[in-house]
């Protein structure tokens, strides 16, 4: 916003960079207050990840209060080439900064924000509350010193109030630069962030909010100041002590607003993510929460590495890709530390954690992902387009007021002129959407939907067409009934099946493995999952294979018939042990309660498709469920399901696909918005906006119904803000508010506008039938 402010009024050039980044900056003394960071062990602590080519860090910003500021911490690159991307997390003022170590360093990162007024408060424990509170503290001793000078002004102002007569010139005098004199602190402390703030913007050549404001302080002051030295007035010391303290107060409730209203903490609370622990040689599924330092965890393939952690046993390939976007794979031995977000690849590895599990980390890196897609929200660019202009505006209105009352009067022009730079505030308009978006987040989280970012919740207002995977989605796994068919298995084979499908997550892997009883899974070697084909590695010097006919055909020693069975509710995965056919498991597909009534209601305003990789055989019982419209293809493999994405947005359709996250990563990818389904252990994917609880997918069409209605929420929010600034402008132009009476008003309409929102979405939810 402020680059395209900038951009068409010459004013581009933030920083003329010598040929090393920060050098021009190593003596003064932001760079020496940060010294201790040139410390290798020091910064170690303070980054979530580190790697030669790619580091990431989370830094605590108290002073980050506006859109304007969200910018320019978001395009940090512009300033810094050494860095990668950084991104803010608004309600808990918090920056994920991604740098090469190799062209910059947490120093020179730290120098740069203090440098444009953004300074970092570095700690190495985890004491948000009490940064958060000692930063609350400094805003308590000015509300403090503004009250007691406010009140004691308006006491030594009584001899203007009470006119008393000439006589008491000598009174009014002392009464004058005592006035002068409790003044000062409200002027130059209480007031200090103002003016910092917009100096600072200034010196970066951006434009922020604080500058209107601290031009309005500013023209306050100072005509007071002058009619009370030069003994031509009284002054309006009182009102501009009441101008700061009400201003002051309008922060303190604008933050506990903001603290109360916090959904990134309150919607991670429901983040539907478990991890398998081992302890005493059992296994369990146990919530991330809960997991602690020194835990065991079983990461098998394709899983996340939830915390960083040391490899105890297996072999460890380590996928980075969701941190860096580099898909190549990392060798770990025993005793290596693995960082969290890494994605293993193989066989099933032990790890034991080294950290505190961190949620609002494994949030970050999901909407920080190399993978993400280029998602705009309309709500969002409409908000930025007022709000890029409307300082400037605000500013031609403020001084045109000055230029037409100074020809009444110098006093009425000033106060016209402050009361326009005081009550008029971009922020209501600003901070609307993401309190809407953000509150339907938490609301979608109650309902066991958890999207990745606000802006998913506008994608799905512009949906035209969904995708179904067929297993794991629309069936239930865990209750299918499971035969063998084939020769009879040794306990050996079995043992040697049980351990290979011990490793993959697949829901018919799944199944399979837990049809098993009796001993613990072997370890396995070489193992490797093919998307849409099976699995397969060596268990105890045995070849082991998985999957469907044809992945299983292609190895076999001799040319082996198989037919294929004729029930069609049932999936078939196929076993071949050192290449030869040994038979296959017949699961009975069961569809989950429902299913009917989910396609009958969304028929009615979706075109609907189904993608499975299993054979036509179901298809006539699925037209049973789904109805004669739905579009069905089967034999899909994933890159036919990416295939059918692609060609349905070639036609201007907007696709939101619904699959287990595991065969149709890419199509997730690929869609408009993808929601993987998890019945179990979370398959945690980057290539999905959404993580659903398959509980939660009869509830789809009241989602998307309700997804709609928070977008109208924005909009009437929209509407009643522009009406404040309108009426607002207008009477402050017309003289009829005064600059204190416009310093109440302004924390009063943020407040009431992101209230208006959330209450708007709350009902909207409870309209919906959705928990709240």
């Amino acid at each position: 916003m402020v680059f395209q402010l900038l951009n068409e009024n010459g004013l581009c050039n933030y920083y003329t960079m010598e040929s090393n980044p920060g050098i021009s900056k190593k003596n003064s003394p932001e760079a020496k207050k940060f010294d201790f960071l040139d410390d290798e062990s020091v910064t170690t602590r303070l980054l979530t990840f580190n790697s030669p080519e790619f580091a990431k860090t989370l830094l605590f910003i108290p002073s980050i209060h506006c859109s304007s500021c969200i910018w320019l911490l978001e395009n940090l690159h512009r300033l810094n080439p050494g860095v990668i991307q950084s991104s803010v997390n608004f309600p808990e003022r918090k920056v994920s900064v991604t740098f090469s170590p190799s062209r910059t360093s947490l120093k020179e990162i730290a120098v740069l924000l203090t440098a444009i007024g953004y300074e970092p408060k570095l700690s190495f424990e985890d004491l948000e509350s009490t940064r958060e509170n000692s930063f609350q503290k400094s805003l308590y001793y000015k509300v403090g010193i503004a009250g007691f000078a406010f009140g004691n002004i308006m006491l030594l102002s009584f001899p203007e109030y009470l006119a008393i007569d000439a006589s008491s010139q000598a009174l009014k005098t002392i009464f004058g630069w005592l006035i002068i004199l409790l003044s000062l602190p409200v002027f130059f402390y209480c007031s200090s962030g103002y003016f910092t703030s917009a100096y600072k913007s200034l010196r970066s050549k951006a434009i922020n909010i604080d500058l209107p404001l601290a031009l309005g302080i500013l023209a306050f002051y100072s005509r007071s100041l002058f009619e009370i030295l030069s003994r031509t007035g009284p002054g309006y010391m009182d009102s501009f002590a009441g101008l700061i303290f009400f201003l002051l107060i309008g922060k303190i409730f604008q933050n506990k607003t903001f603290d109360l209203l916090n959904f990134e903490r309150n919607y991670r609370s429901y983040f539907p993510i478990a991890v398998t622990v081992k302890k005493e040689g059992i296994e369990s599924s146990v919530p991330l929460s809960k997991v602690s330092i020194g835990d065991r965890l079983i990461i098998r393939n394709n899983e996340l590495i939830p915390v960083d952690s040391v490899l105890v046993s297996g072999a460890a390939h380590i996928d980075y890709s969701f941190i860096t976007g580099e898909s190549e794979l990392i060798q770990k031995q025993i005793g290596d530390l693995i960082y969290a977000g890494g994605r293993q690849a193989g066989n099933s590895i032990e790890v034991v954690t080294s950290k505190n599990v961190s949620q609002s980390y494994l949030t970050q890196l999901w909407n920080d992902s190399a993978l993400n897609k280029k998602l705009k929200g309309q709500m969002a660019t409409f908000s930025g387009k007022v709000s890029k202009y409307f300082t400037m505006v605000l500013l031609a209105i403020a001084f045109g007021a000055l230029v037409f009352w100074s020809f009444t009067s110098l006093s009425e022009g000033l106060r016209a002129f402050s009361a326009v730079l005081i009550i008029a505030c971009p922020c209501a308009l600003a901070l609307s959407t993401p309190f809407a978006l953000g509150n339907t987040l938490r609301i979608l989280s109650r309902n066991n939907l958890y999207l990745k970012n606000t802006t998913v919740v506008e994608s799905l207002t512009k949906i035209t067409h969904i995708i179904f995977d067929k297993t794991g989605t629309i069936t239930r796994h865990k209750q299918g009934i499971i035969t063998f068919e084939g020769a009879t298995l040794s306990q050996t084979e079995m043992s040697l099946i049980k351990s290979l499908t011990y490793n993959s997550t697949h829901p018919l892997s799944k199944q399979i493995y837990h049809s098993f009883s009796g001993s613990a899974a072997l370890p396995a070697t070489l193992f490797t999952e093919t998307e849409g084909a099976g699995i397969e590695g060596f268990i105890d010097n045995r070849y082991i294979k998985c999957g469907s006919m044809k992945f299983i055909q292609a190895t076999l020693n001799e040319s082996t018939f198989i037919e294929a069975p004729e029930n069609s509710d049932i999936s078939s995965v196929y076993v071949s042990i050192d290449n030869i056919y040994r038979g296959r498991f017949l699961i009975h597909n069961l569809y989950r309660e429902g299913t009917d009534s989910l396609f009958a209601k969304l028929r009615a305003t979706y075109t609907l498709s189904i993608l499975s990789g299993d054979s036509p055989r179901e298809a006539a019982r699925l037209q049973e469920l789904t109805g004669n419209e739905v579009d069905m293809r089967f034999n899909q493999s994933p890159y036919d399901k990416l295939s059918r994405v692609q060609d349905l947005q070639k036609v201007n359709q907007k696709v939101l696909m619904i699959g287990d996250g595991l065969n149709d990563s890419g199509a997730l990818l690929q869609s408009n918005v993808g929601i993987s389904v998890s019945e179990d252990i979370l398959n945690f994917t980057p290539a999905s906006d959404g993580i659903m609880e398959a509980s939660a997918l009869a509830s789809l069409p009241a989602i998307l119904q309700f997804a709609a209605d928070s977008v109208l929420a924005i909009k009437i929010s929209f509407a009643v803000s522009a009406l404040y600034n309108i009426f607002g402008l207008y009477y402050a132009v017309t003289g009829l508010i005064t600059p204190l009476f416009a310093a109440v008003l302004m924390p009063i309409s943020s407040v009431t506008v992101i209230g208006l929102t959330v209450s708007l979405t709350t009902f909207f939810a409870r309209r919906r039938g959705l928990r709240l």
